[in-house]
């Protein structure tokens, strides 16, 4: 045998491509990382895990530790669920809920509009649409039956679309967008603290064990369970890099491990549409921004932002950086994110009996 056939990805052992499997993962996600990526650490490792999967690797991450990682990606937005914030929403609830009602309502259009003229699966549609964070709608996807190779692919084509016409925008309205808050999130372990550091990953591992025979419970349980623990006081939400990393790593490589050659051919084919779609959701919500603006004379970068179906993070870095309400955004994303956690099944459904194909 040829020698550089038997140094083949298939021909390795196990342990040899988890080995290989890790130190790439890291290494793309450490270098988009650096060059400001959004979502740095999923799509690094997603894309790795991609190219593993298509050059025929034989490993498969255990759901245990995907479901781990959904843990994580919820007790991270439990780490946002501040009073202020929730204060924020009490006080504005009905401009919130209008701006949420619409932005789901244009994405489940946008979703019908895959169906009808993309050929993409009304489920898969459906869940690749929803204006939620971009990790929890691929782990949400999962659960309720929809191909996350797809949703993932979907949902990340927006995030990186959302970014850039989001700086477009702030550009075109007099507002300077900086990379200084890129590195700035919930996983910053500067003088974390050890006992809250474990009361975190006790959360984590309660929630995922309470919830997984719940749907998206291994994602909603912990979400909820930290968010009561942190509000009531009884702990500090701390996650350190490490963790947030393996969260969203974890994610990354169940979803991209399960991608072959047939798959990436299909996403191919239908990329043009998803660009299309994602541009046409953007637009959609920027107009519903400009009416809520008008209603409530309040400046319109503050109001696209928090209408913007890009994630809650992204969203949260580009109002700090341009000097918009920040917690204006930060409400009404975080209102939206849990609007579509708990009716995004709903929603999915009702995509697939509008659009006749199931």
């Amino acid at each position: 045998m040829p020698r550089a056939a038997s140094l083949a990805l298939p021909a390795l052992p196990a342990p040899a491509q988890w080995v290989a499997l890790i130190l790439a993962a890291g290494l793309a996600g450490q270098l988009f990382s650096a060059a400001h990526v959004p979502a740095a650490l999923f799509l690094g490792p997603m894309l790795v895990a991609i190219g593993f999967g298509v050059a025929g690797a034989s490993i498969r991450l255990p759901k245990a530790l995907f479901q781990l990682g959904q843990g994580t990606v919820g007790v991270m937005i439990a780490h946002a669920m501040s009073l202020s914030v929730l204060l924020m929403v009490l006080q504005d609830w009905h401009i919130m809920l209008l701006g949420t009602l619409l932005t789901v309502s244009l994405s489940a259009v946008v979703g019908l509009v895959l169906v009808r003229y993309a050929g993409i699966p009304s489920h898969t549609a459906a869940w690749g649409t929803s204006p939620g964070a971009a990790s929890v709608m691929v782990a949400m996807s999962e659960d309720h039956g929809a191909d996350p190779r797809v949703v993932a692919t979907m949902q990340y084509v927006r995030v990186v679309l959302v970014v850039m016409v989001g700086a477009l925008v702030s550009h075109w309205l007099g507002a300077s967008v900086g990379g200084a808050q890129l590195q700035a999130s919930a996983s910053q372990a500067q003088g974390l603290n050890l006992t809250d550091i474990a009361l975190s990953l006790a959360v984590i591992g309660a929630g995922v064990w309470l919830g997984s025979r719940l749907p998206a419970g291994v994602l909603l349980v912990p979400l909820l369970l930290g968010t009561a623990l942190q509000l009531s006081g009884v702990l500090q939400i701390a996650l350190p890099g490490w963790l947030v990393a393996f969260g969203y790593g974890a994610i990354g490589c169940y979803v991209g491990l399960r991608f072959d050659r047939p798959t990436v051919l299909y996403v191919w084919r239908h990329l043009p549409m998803m660009l299309l779609a994602s541009l046409l959701l953007i637009a959609l919500c920027a107009l519903s921004a400009w009416l809520i603006a008008v209603w409530l004379d309040k400046d319109y970068l503050s109001v696209y932002l928090a209408t913007s179906p890009g994630g809650l993070d992204a969203m949260a870095i580009i109002a700090i950086d341009t000097h918009a309400d920040v917690g204006f955004v930060l409400a009404m994303q975080t209102l939206r994110l849990f609007g579509v956690i708990l009716t995004g099944s709903f929603l999915a459904r009702q995509v697939i009996r509008w659009s006749g194909r199931p």
